[in-house]
């Protein structure tokens, strides 16, 4: 393939391809919530419109080959460029190697839609995910910036968020001091909100160095679903099937040997040199199976109760009072876990095949 395809392709727009509430909302949630001060302190990209804006362009630029204008190609990817290179401040280290990873991720996801036009979007986000982590191995190892160098680029990162976040809570209550001191007069725990708040983000922050890579490759995915999704309502050119449901997200059954991976070199006292990469195999794929766990559960229940459940509970988790907030963290990690071994037992059970929703009669094999 040399030359773009210019031919005129008239392919329906799918059912899933139409609609733009719920992408919506998931695009408004994935570039704010990490902006919440909590996850700034466990989350590796936080400004996460940095990371959609390259995989977009790259969508928009294979699109291009496919038959789609090459004047949106143009213009998604002047856009991407103007963003990556004319950002707000002073350009830093971190800065670097999050910019790095963005370009590295979009074009690798650029030649899995190029080379990969019969293979679904988990398979190709998950290639192009593989080839830019090889990269990024690769040039630290042979770059200027080793690993133990990016790593305390990443530490300092969050320090700066964190006094960033206490900064702004400490300046609030020293500008409205008498504000401050009626509201703990009427709720005397809120006095200790400062210091225990300070205690939790350095928590989370060392929790986040330590799965840096893993959080880093499950906002990647996340970002290169909602490129997807995007473009495919932005252009005619199709690419591929389009983004499916929560309820109908399923993966390879032979991801489970990553699974197992993680937990072997994390039980092994003879592996204690990689236990980091086993612990962060342990995340990336205990969330993987997590979602698809909350896709069985999805397939279940009504539409809107696992959504509801979910909002309450994050409104819950951020609410000033520790009582709620413990009773939040307990929820969503019994969630967690439950949809984790209903993902996991999915690969042997294959529960959507078993019941159909509102049915009381297993189908047909």
């Amino acid at each position: 393939m040399t030359t773009p395809d210019t031919s005129t392709k008239s392919i329906p727009v799918a059912a899933g391809e139409r609609g733009w509430r719920k992408l919506i909302l998931a695009l408004v949630a994935f570039v704010i919530v990490p902006e919440l001060p909590h996850l700034r302190a466990i989350l590796p990209i936080e400004q996460t419109i940095y990371l959609l804006l390259p995989a977009l362009a790259a969508c928009f630029l294979v699109g291009w080959w496919a038959g789609g204008r090459a004047l949106l190609a143009i213009g998604w990817v002047g856009l991407a460029a103007w963003m990556m290179w004319e950002r707000p401040g002073t350009p830093d280290a971190f800065h670097n190697l999050e910019r790095g990873w963005s370009l590295l991720l979009a074009g690798a996801f650029g030649l899995t839609c190029l080379f990969g036009e019969r293979r679904p979007l988990f398979a190709r986000a998950l290639g192009a995910l593989s080839i830019a982590v090889f990269l990024a191995i690769a040039m630290s190892m042979m770059g200027p910036v080793p690993v133990s160098a990016a790593k305390e680029t990443i530490a300092g990162e969050f320090v700066h968020r964190n006094d960033e976040t206490m900064g702004g809570i400490n300046g609030f209550i020293g500008d409205h001091p008498k504000e401050w001191n009626d509201l703990t007069s009427r709720f005397p725990k809120l006095a200790t909100t400062p210091a225990e708040t300070e205690k939790q983000l350095r928590t989370l922050s060392r929790i986040g160095l330590t799965v840096f890579p893993s959080l880093l490759a499950l906002e990647s995915l996340i970002a290169l679903a909602l490129a997807w999704a995007i473009y495919h309502r932005l252009s005619r050119a199709r690419l591929g099937a389009p983004l499916r449901p929560l309820r109908e997200f399923r993966f390879n059954d032979q991801l489970v040997w990553g699974l197992m991976v993680g937990l072997t070199i994390v039980l092994l006292p003879t592996l204690q040199a990689f236990r980091g990469v086993g612990r962060n195999l342990l995340v990336f794929f205990y969330a993987l199976y997590a979602v698809r766990g909350l896709g069985v559960l999805a397939w279940f229940l009504a539409p809107s109760a696992l959504a509801a459940t979910v909002g309450v509970g994050l409104v819950m988790l951020f609410f000033p009072f520790i009582v709620f907030q413990v009773a939040a963290v307990v929820g969503f990690l019994i969630l967690l876990f439950a949809s984790f071994a209903l993902g996991l037992g999915d690969t042997w059970a294959d529960w959507r095949r078993r019941v159909r929703p509102n049915s009381s009669r297993p189908t047909p094999s």
